[in-house]
């Protein structure tokens, strides 16, 4: 089975000035002249979610000669546009299948905001229609809002709210492609088995950085390969193939350069929250079982940002006898913090053992739990991966870049979207980050990205309780687990081959 598909979004129709008819009608008579079989819009049809302009709309999609799919956006659901949307267009949610291929459509607004959410029922319904089209060779799940953080789109908001959940539903149940629109910025990512395309503005005049309206190519070919491609109106194109490839488990073949114990949220402080016999136990583990190279802790070491509590973080601290790194979390700069990190603990500063380069970035902010890197801190965390491209690069943050599952997601780092073409752009070996009470490894292109959960708070959102995680890097290939604090059961988290190029290689 061999299918094309065009993904348009976006179009905001109106009878003002945010429309572009002409744009609309070029892209549609295009499509309408070339071999797809069928149309995915992703939302944003209308403007505003009222009356005239889903009669308008209902006339302008008419244009489009091919099967059609349509996917609510957040502006078609305003002023209860939702209801309109059922009248003029079409069904909110719904399966589309043919042959080997099925497209699963879900609605992700929420009434008058701009922000998603795939919960309750709806994620129910997802999670059922995909184990019913669990048989299907290609797996399409077709939504308004972003999973992953997008480059070029201001500050990174409204993504779905249980982000991370949606986005472990589809790997676990290796659905091939997300398609989305929402931030009017076209991208394409693989999320270890997953494409992940967002289709930029189709004929709406609110187009970031000076780009034009485009829409996507999607080419699914029967030997496994789906092809994603960025059309400009101005004949532009950028595509990338992909090849369908079932999850294996690597076995190392070659030796173990490193080991590092990844942790995060200690929060150290008298509050009845704070687990000191597991924090102790922890280490005890760490110093005399696990033995590794580097300690790493990713932010919150204490609860807020006092003199007590960070002369207790600091004796727990003196006893782990490894080599250490610590950047700050949020709560430890609240109060007295900023200045009581450095004095505790120094400024975080670049780290090299061999052929690693560890690379702390701080993202936390004053009394916010929103992080920001910055664009200074942008050129920064870029420049300092330029230096060190002889080196396996590690970059070490507080705050998460990928959504964390059964968190809330409200774009904890606000330039989470450019961070992330950053670090894979500039091809960081590997990412920590500690933010979201959970764990979570993942890789996003060629770099994989760890989270640690809570080693030693009882407000965690982890079923496998308070851990740490364990890092074993070789010559061939990464290895991550983590490892429960107080029974010391392990859980793999992930294993990745290195592709890129590295020192010893």
């Amino acid at each position: 089975m061999e299918m094309k598909i065009a993904h348009i979004s976006d179009t905001h129709i109106t009878s003002g000035e945010a429309y572009k008819g002409y744009a609309y009608d070029l892209i549609a008579n295009e499509i309408n002249t070339l071999d797809y079989d069928i149309v995915v819009h992703t939302g944003d049809v209308t403007n505003e979610g009222l009356k005239e302009e889903y009669e308008r709309a209902s006339y302008e999609l008419k244009k489009i000669q091919k099967p059609l799919i349509v996917v609510p956006g957040n502006h078609d659901a305003r002023n209860v546009g939702y209801e309109l949307f059922e009248k003029y267009i079409g069904p909110l949610n719904g399966v589309y299948e043919k042959d080997d291929l099925v497209i699963i459509w879900v609605d992700s607004t929420i009434p008058d905001l701009s922000d998603g959410r795939i919960g309750g029922y709806k994620f129910q319904w997802l999670k059922e229609k995909l184990e019913e089209y669990s048989h299907k060779k290609f797996k399409i799940v077709a939504s308004h809002h972003h999973l992953v953080p997008l480059p070029d789109t201001g500050r990174e908001r409204n993504v779905l709210f249980n982000a991370g959940d949606v986005l472990d539903l589809l790997l676990k149940h290796e659905v091939n492609l997300y398609i989305c629109g929402h931030k009017h910025v076209p991208n394409i990512y693989k999320v270890e088995g997953l494409i992940v395309a967002n289709a930029g503005c189709t004929s709406c005049r609110k187009i970031r950085k000076g780009d034009v309206n485009s829409y996507n190519i999607i080419k699914i070919k029967e030997d496994g390969k789906i092809s994603v491609s960025i059309k400009r109106v101005t004949g532009e194109i950028a595509r990338r193939e992909f090849k369908i490839k079932k999850q294996r488990i690597f076995v190392p073949k070659k030796r173990r350069l490193l080991r590092i114990v990844q942790m995060s949220e200690s929060n150290v402080s008298d509050r009845v929250y704070f687990r000191e016999r597991i924090l102790k136990n922890a280490i005890k583990a760490i110093n005399e079982k696990y033995k590794p190279d580097l300690v790493i802790h990713c932010g919150d070491v204490v609860d807020v940002g006092t003199e007590r509590y960070y002369a207790k973080a600091y004796e727990f601290w003196e006893k782990i006898k490894p080599e250490k790194i610590i950047v700050p979390g949020h709560n430890d700069i609240t109060y007295l913090g900023y200045e009581l990190f450095r004095e505790y603990f120094g400024e975080p500063k670049i780290l090299e053992m061999d052929s690693f380069a560890f690379i702390p970035i701080i993202s936390a902010q004053y009394e916010t739990p929103i992080g920001v890197v910055g664009r200074i801190g942008q050129k920064i965390l870029k420049q300092h991966l330029r230096e060190h491209e002889d080196k396996f690069k590690v970059v070490v943050m507080h705050h998460n870049i990928i959504p964390i599952p059964r968190s809330r997601e409200i774009g904890f780092l606000e330039d989470g979207g450019n961070v992330l073409k950053i670090l894979t752009e500039e091809k960081a070996e590997l990412v920590l980050t500690g933010h979201g009470g959970n764990t979570l490894g993942i890789k996003v292109e060629e770099t994989p990205i760890i989270n640690a959960g809570s080693i030693s708070w009882e407000l965690h959102r982890n079923p496998f309780g308070n851990s740490f995680n364990l890092i074993d890097i070789y010559e061939d290939m990464i290895a991550a687990f983590e490892i429960q604090a107080t029974w010391g059961s392990r859980k793999l988290l992930g294993i990745w081959k290195i592709k890129t190029k590295v020192p010893w290689a």
